[in-house]
């Protein structure tokens, strides 16, 4: 099923429509989601969380706005921040034993097989140095503009301008 087939079915709250779209794409969300929530369960819960907005938000999606992938990879993203900046979990990380930690020495190979597998990186690395900085602290870590401006150490006003031209140079490479 293609996803102009599918978009109307989603709209109506089909059900077989919502299996479709899990099985299209949970893979890719839940790629981004680990990226930013490290702990796999939390993943987990996040990506069923994820979908549940879209099921209930389905009447907000407006096609003239972008492309839907683009709509949900959104919720998906913000839902993941909204996880990290709960008080709930950041008491849950507080005190972790050192094995929870072991994997990130490993890790570090993987993050770029993450990101690549919601095909973007070669896109990203064509744009300039700071375009991906700003892009890899805003959209791959989770920084908010305020603190990647305090870590790029510029301006707010500044980091809020390079991500726009940033987002439009990368528009332009997907011809979007």
């Amino acid at each position: 099923m293609t996803q102009e087939e599918l978009l109307p079915l989603i709209l109506t709250k089909d059900d077989r429509a919502f299996t479709h779209v899990y099985d299209m794409y949970s893979k890719s969300l839940f790629a981004v989601i680990s990226n930013l929530v490290k702990d796999k369960e939390e993943a987990e819960d996040v990506l069923q969380e994820v979908f549940v907005k879209i099921w209930k938000n389905i009447d907000s999606y407006n096609e003239s706005k972008g492309r839907f992938y683009t709509w949900i990879l959104n919720i998906a993203r913000n839902t993941s921040i909204d996880k990290l900046r709960s008080k709930g979990y950041n008491n849950s990380q507080k005190n972790l034993s050192s094995d929870n930690f072991v994997h990130l020495l490993d890790d570090s190979n993987k993050l770029t097989n993450k990101i690549d597998t919601i095909g973007i990186q070669e896109f990203v690395k064509k744009l300039k140095p700071k375009c991906i900085q700003i892009i890899n602290l805003l959209f791959f870590k989770g920084y908010t503009q305020q603190e990647a401006s305090d870590e790029l150490e510029i301006p707010l006003g500044t980091v809020k301008t390079q991500n726009r031209n940033c987002i439009n140079d990368l528009r332009n490479f997907l011809q979007v």
